[in-house]
């Protein structure tokens, strides 16, 4: 079901001390389906709610919800150290995450909020991150809140946070002063092609 990484699960050993068996490891999924987020916490086994299931991690238990137990079938979890980050990074199966919500024919959300962003994006952001090899698409819209994935050159750049934060999101939010938030679902690990 979830497969651990060698280091994930020494770190886990780790965080757990010398008695593994007195907490447990528990998983919780939020975001949206296409975009999930994922919470993992050390709980005592007194807090276990009668909608977990417990499952071995590697030698100490985890708790998931019934109701994320289907998103994390398959995942992978690893203990990721990068250059201003680490932590724990849960990777879910291909399977389990679904098109984005409102695709038709492959063209993504639809709306009017997904319409002015993809404008901003097709006319502004791409044709300047080209350059590097870039591209921006738009994944998914919930209410007020956008995710988008970055491609190219800009998936694994060291820069592509700074990219989205101080420059993408900045033209997004004065075309479409509604937005709440811009999420980045990227995979930045798996970048094959990144500009440095």
């Amino acid at each position: 079901m979830i497969r651990f990484t060698d280091r994930a699960r020494e770190m886990v050993h780790a965080f757990l001390g010398d008695e593994p068996s007195s907490q447990a490891l528990r998983i919780r999924v939020g975001g949206t389906p296409r975009a999930p987020t994922f919470d993992l916490t050390l709980v005592e086994p007194g807090e276990r709610t009668d909608d977990d299931r417990e499952i071995d991690g590697g030698g100490f238990p985890v708790y998931v919800s019934d109701v994320d137990v289907k998103l994390l079938d398959g995942a992978t979890i690893d203990y990721v150290e990068r250059v201003n980050e680490s932590g724990f990074e849960v990777r879910p199966a291909e399977s389990a995450i679904p098109a984005a919500a409102g695709a038709t024919n492959g063209d993504g959300p639809t709306g009017e909020i997904a319409d002015r962003v993809r404008q901003v994006l097709d006319e502004q952001v791409n044709p300047t991150i080209a350059a590097h090899g870039g591209v921006i698409t738009l994944v998914e819209v919930e209410e007020t809140d956008i995710y988008v994935e970055m491609g190219g050159g800009c998936q694994g750049c060291a820069l592509s946070r700074a990219t989205l934060r101080q420059g993408v999101e900045r033209m997004l939010r004065e075309a479409v002063p509604e937005l709440t938030a811009v999420h980045d679902v990227t995979d930045h690990a798996s970048g094959e092609n990144p500009y440095l």
